[in-house]
């Protein structure tokens, strides 16, 4: 049971199918694969492809290049370019699509769905460095406006994952006390848009050092709190403006929980909403290759012994959705995801 944020394990955001599945795919609750260029229901494609036109060609500009496409791709329309950095974002969020070779990703098999397609689309524009490309205009406009992508009960992927954060993933929480945004996604036009015409944001939590990415930006933009634990504010993070002290869990209101997680970084903490979804930045994740939870052995920047301990104080918290930056997210009932949290306690403890 290792990962690596550098290779990850697949990471895919969709609807939940029930207990104990890894929630594996990118269309959630509130989408259908139907309204994708590819998909059945042509004339809403149409009308979104209209509305979305204009932005098709800086989308265009930010996505891979033809001449710098990887051989080992499958012959066809989606394709890896050489510029790919190892993040496994796509290899998570269309494993049908992506998987791994060698140091980079790679396109193993084309989309043969409309779900795989809009999958596939939403890791193309979710990608942090460009790497992916397709020769879909309409598709990529429908993907770009995909985001930020329902997963359940006003949680969502903010896709648009940033290159400063090695691709690691970000969450919006809508709710009606003031959305939350967990981490910080690329600062972009589309995206930002689109957060406002969900209510913007009035917190922003940042889960340690590493995937801070654009908060900056997002603070002034929105005018957002932002929350940090003090072992982890860098000189890129001194402005914040809520700074939390020691180990023990802290109230920010009746539904969100910061929980100190200290090992990965000094001042690694996960949030827990609504005693369902727990926020673990990199201190835990979901490996499908496994189907395990695990923690990253090979990527401890802080001590493993300390995360070991904080993974251990996790076991007190019920939560079924486990929602982190780097590997795969997954969905179990409060007792199975209690019983593969002991799992990945047993055998952290024996590393």
């Amino acid at each position: 049971m290792r990962g690596a944020c550098a290779a990850g394990s697949a990471l895919a955001l969709t609807a939940v199918a029930g207990a104990g599945c890894a929630i594996a795919g990118a269309l959630g609750t509130g989408a259908s694969a139907g309204s994708v260029a590819c998909g059945d229901e042509q004339a809403q494609t149409t009308a979104q492809t209209m509305r979305t036109a204009h932005l098709i060609p800086d989308l265009y500009s930010y996505m891979a290049s033809p001449s710098r496409r990887l051989t080992t791709n499958a012959a066809g329309e989606f394709y890896v370019d050489e510029s790919c950095i190892d993040c496994a974002a796509c290899r998570w969020m269309a494993p049908q699509v992506f998987d791994a070779h060698g140091s980079m990703s790679r396109v193993f098999r084309q989309p043969r769905t409309p779900e795989e397609r809009a999958r596939a689309l939403q890791a193309a524009v979710a990608c942090p460095t460009g790497s992916i490309g397709c020769d879909d205009p309409a598709g990529v406009a429908w993907a770009a406006e995909s985001f930020p992508h329902p997963i359940e009960h006003g949680v969502y992927h903010a896709g648009y994952h940033s290159e400063k954060s090695f691709g690691a993933a970000s969450y919006l929480i809508v709710r009606p006390e003031g959305n939350v945004l967990v981490d910080s996604p690329r600062f972009n036009r589309r995206l930002v848009r689109r957060i406002e015409e969900l209510g913007g944001i009035a917190l922003m939590f940042l889960t340690h050092r590493d995937d801070v990415a654009d908060h900056q930006r997002f603070h002034e933009r929105f005018g957002c709190k932002r929350i940090l634990h003090a072992r982890d504010v860098t000189a890129g993070t001194r402005g914040v403006e809520m700074v939390i002290e020691g180990d023990e869990p802290v109230a920010l209101d009746e539904e969100l929980l910061l929980i100190p997680t200290p090992g990965h970084t000094r001042g690694s903490a996960c949030l827990l909403y609504d005693d369902r979804f727990l926020f673990s930045g990199d201190h835990v994740a979901y490996s499908t290759e496994d189907d395990a939870i695990i923690a990253f052995d090979d990527a401890c920047w802080f001590d493993w012994r300390v995360q070991t301990r904080s993974m251990e104080r996790l076991l007190a918290h019920r939560f079924e959705f486990l929602l982190p930056g780097h590997g795969a997210p997954c969905h179990f009932r409060h007792a199975e995801m209690h019983e593969r949290m002991q799992q990945c306690v047993a055998w952290m403890r024996a590393r």
